[in-house]
Parts: structure tokens; C-alpha cells; sequence
């Protein structure tokens, strides 16, 4: 069963919290995901295994914290990840991010650059609100949801169809990442991401290693990878670079 903890805005957000050693490593999913998925379950399972600090929890309107999916926003799902950051993880922290995770790690590590120590990305989608509604969306959906406020889009990895909001596109546009110049992050950095990924370009992952330097952010490209990799080969290659980025972080 999940702990809860109330956000300033009355909400239960939903969290498990492993300790152990320190850093604790900290898993943040992806958008319309939660903290049941199959990285978020295995890198507790080896954090469980060597003793390590574990943390994961899902955004309001996902998994079991309160909430509607489509009233979220990166700024609110910011807010949850630095309402966990704050008051469950214990100093230093690892950030785990997956897909939307990616961008939200990003951003957590920037507003508390005194508790992220390392950062690795897992098929980050930096600015994906800008993605959406410039790249995929068709213009007659672009019409919809400026008539409406809203488009139902159709999930291949959900059952039912997943709920994009103007107010969401509109909120991303305060969080932009790739239109800076540099991402001024002093922690070692792991960029992973598959070479067959249909849903976000590993081009993403690269364009974040140039803003924040190759002397800081490692880029691992999987060949035959696509968007989820959670296939056992990718969840031993994530385990190894979040161990990588222990020892980097306990070596300081």
C-alpha cells in the first residue's frame, strides 16, 4: 500500500519509500504513466537488493494519487515531484526520469540543484507540449482544441484515450528546455534512449547533451531500442548507469 502526503493545493499524492544507503535514487514516469510500471518496479528491486534508498510516486491525476489526468499540468506535476524532493527523499537524490520524466527531472534538478546529485534520462521528452501540438497534432485537431480546450487522442499504450488540454500546451511553454542557450547542471548526467524510439527522437537526448556538455551528460544510444525500453536488456543497462552515477556522486 501506498504512503500519501497532501499537496498545497489539498491533494493526495501517492508515494513508496524504500530506505537505505545513501544516494537515494528517485523514479519519476512518464506522462499517463505511474509508479507501478515495469522501470519504476525493477529499479526498486535493485535498489532493495543492494541496500540502496528507494522512492517513487506517481503525479496527481496518475496511478493512486488524487486528482483528474486531464487538470494536470507540467507545472502542477513539477510541483509534486518538488513536494516529494522536499519532504519524503533523503539528501542526495538520484533522478530517474522516464519519457515526460525525462523533461520533469530536468526540471526538478534545476529548482533544487542542492538536493539532484545525478540525473539519468530514459527516453526524455523534453517540450514534449510543444511536440504535440506542433508536430503531431493534425490542423483539424489543432482547431478542435482551440474551439473546444481539449482533444481526446488515442493511446497505444493505454486502453482508454488519453485527454490533451490547451491549458496543458499552454503551461509547457513556461518550462522550455531545448530553446536554451545551456542547462547550467553541475552533476553527472545519463542520457539513455533507443535509435527506433517512434514516439520521441533520440535527437531529443542528443540536443540536451550539447546544452549541458559531453564532459557532464553521457548519451547512450540503444540500436534496436524503442520508446518503452523495458525489455530485460534495457532495464540491466539502466540499473548499470544509475549505479555509474552512485559511484560518480559517492566519489565526490
Amino acid at each position: 500500500m501506498p504512503n500519501f502526503i497532501q499537496s498545497k493545493d489539498g491533494l493526495s499524492i501517492a508515494f513508496n519509500y524504500l530506505p537505505g544507503s545513501s544516494p537515494a535514487v528517485m523514479f519519476m514516469p512518464g506522462f499517463f504513466s505511474h509508479m507501478q510500471g515495469t522501470k519504476a518496479l525493477w529499479l526498486e528491486k535493485c535498489c532493495r537488493e543492494r541496500g540502496q534508498a528507494y522512492v517513487r510516486f506517481d503525479y496527481r491525476g496518475h496511478g493512486e494519487s488524487d486528482g483528474k489526468f486531464e487538470d494536470g499540468t507540467v507545472s502542477d506535476w513539477l510541483n509534486d515531484t518538488l513536494l516529494i524532493l522536499d519532504r519524503v527523499a533523503p539528501k542526495p537524490v538520484i533522478a530517474v526520469g522516464s519519457s515526460m520524466g525525462g523533461w520533469i527531472a530536468f526540471l526538478a534538478a534545476l529548482s533544487r540543484p542542492d538536493k539532484i546529485a545525478g540525473l539519468v534520462g530514459i527516453a526524455s521528452s523534453p517540450d514534449f507540449t510543444q511536440s504535440i501540438y506542433g508536430e503531431r497534432m493534425s490542423d483539424a485537431q489543432r482547431k478542435k482544441m482551440d474551439e473546444k480546450g481539449f482533444i481526446s487522442s488515442p493511446s497505444e499504450y493505454q486502453e482508454e484515450p488519453v485527454i490533451i488540454t490547451r491549458k496543458l500546451i499552454e503551461d509547457g511553454k513556461k518550462h522550455l528546455l531545448l530553446n536554451r542557450e545551456k542547462l547550467n547542471l553541475d552533476i553527472p548526467v545519463c542520457l539513455i534512449h533507443g535509435k527506433k524510439d517512434a514516439d520521441v527522437s533520440w535527437e531529443k537526448s542528443f540536443e540536451l547533451q550539447k546544452k549541458i556538455g559531453p564532459d557532464q551528460c553521457e548519451l547512450i544510444l540503444v540500436p534496436d531500442g524503442v520508446h518503452r525500453l523495458s525489455r530485460p536488456q534495457d532495464l540491466e543497462l539502466i540499473d548499470l548507469e544509475v549505479q555509474k552515477i552512485i559511484k560518480r556522486v559517492n566519489s565526490v
